[in-house]
């Protein structure tokens, strides 16, 4: 479990000993406010909504950016305002093809949105005009946007640190749909089932794709990269979406086994897929792991 001591990492907390997950800042900066701020990005003629969640401070401050789950009814906007209280610039986008953002979802769009991301908020004007740090940047990322961060975290070089909030293994998924076609079946009419704010192919289309890209999208296999990353894995205890079984456990286990450098993990208790009993239990997971990990003079 992920230890509770909050460590003010330089250029993170506020003022040393203040809470970002309970308190506000006590020491305002009426010239460099916190802000939330509209933005786009494009992607093959396609504009993906997003907010930046600008942190107090001239800056430049470490940056996460936050992905989404599928269809992302729980936008984890909660930690997303605890990291800014922390001292980090957060960027939160919309996929294609989800609640708004242009073109077709996929799950290899999603891959492909990440990286263009991650490539926008760190060109310099953009980093300028947030007050970024585009030399520290973390992926943070729920349920699909937990695959996605690790994935992303794997093939993107200037990505320091990921974390994975209840995070799928759809490299897992492919073993157990290709084993039984009545899971498969299910599993398609559970993404039509949610599938609300998503524009796109169907569950039937996606689980095709889930099983053409099955090496890729098992995050097993990229522990070779990850290794190298500060690595934060959480699961829920109750999660019957994304079972730690199934998709948390192993990697876990993989992880070590290839030596990781920095791996932190955590199954929290009495915790659903959407933590909905643990949200304060959950920031403080990751915003005492972002200060001591993820922080300018961090490993």
């Amino acid at each position: 479990m992920v230890g509770l001591l909050l460590l003010a990492a330089a250029g993170c907390l506020s003022s040393p000993g203040h809470d970002p997950v309970t308190t506000d800042p006590s020491d305002f900066d009426p010239v460099h406010p916190p802000r939330l701020v509209e933005a786009v990005f494009e992607v093959e003629g396609a504009s993906l909504n997003a907010i930046v969640y600008e942190a107090q401070g001239p800056g430049p401050h470490p940056t996460v950016v936050l992905l989404h789950g599928f269809p992302g009814n729980e936008r984890n906007l909660d930690l997303a305002q605890a990291a800014r209280r922390a001292g980090f610039g957060v960027v939160f986008f919309h996929y294609r093809g989800t609640w708004g953002s242009g073109g077709s979802f996929s799950f290899v769009h999603v891959l492909e949105d990440v990286a263009t991301v991650v490539d926008a908020i760190a060109r310099p004007d953009f980093a300028r005009a947030h007050r970024l740090d585009p030399d520290r940047i973390t992926l943070v990322g729920h349920s699909l946007g937990g695959f996605a961060a690790l994935v992303s975290a794997a093939e993107i070089e200037r990505v320091d640190c990921v974390a994975s909030i209840a995070g799928a293994n759809f490299g897992a998924v492919a073993e157990q749909l290709e084993a039984s076609p009545e899971a498969a079946a299910g599993f398609a009419a559970g993404l039509d089932a949610w599938s609300g704010p998503v524009r796109g192919p169907g569950g039937a289309t996606l689980v095709a794709e889930v099983m053409a890209e099955r090496d890729r999208f098992d995050t097993r296999r990229h522990v070779a990269a990850l290794r190298e990353r500060s690595v934060l894995l959480v699961a829920a205890d109750r999660d019957e979406v994304t079972p730690a079984t199934l998709h948390h456990a192993p990697l876990v286990d993989a992880l070590r086994v290839a030596g990781a450098r920095h791996l932190r993990e955590a199954v929290l208790t009495d915790a659903d897929h959407a933590f909905s009993a643990r949200r304060i239990a959950l920031a403080r997971t990751l915003t005492d792991w972002l200060a001591t990990d993820c922080s300018p003079g961090a490993p």
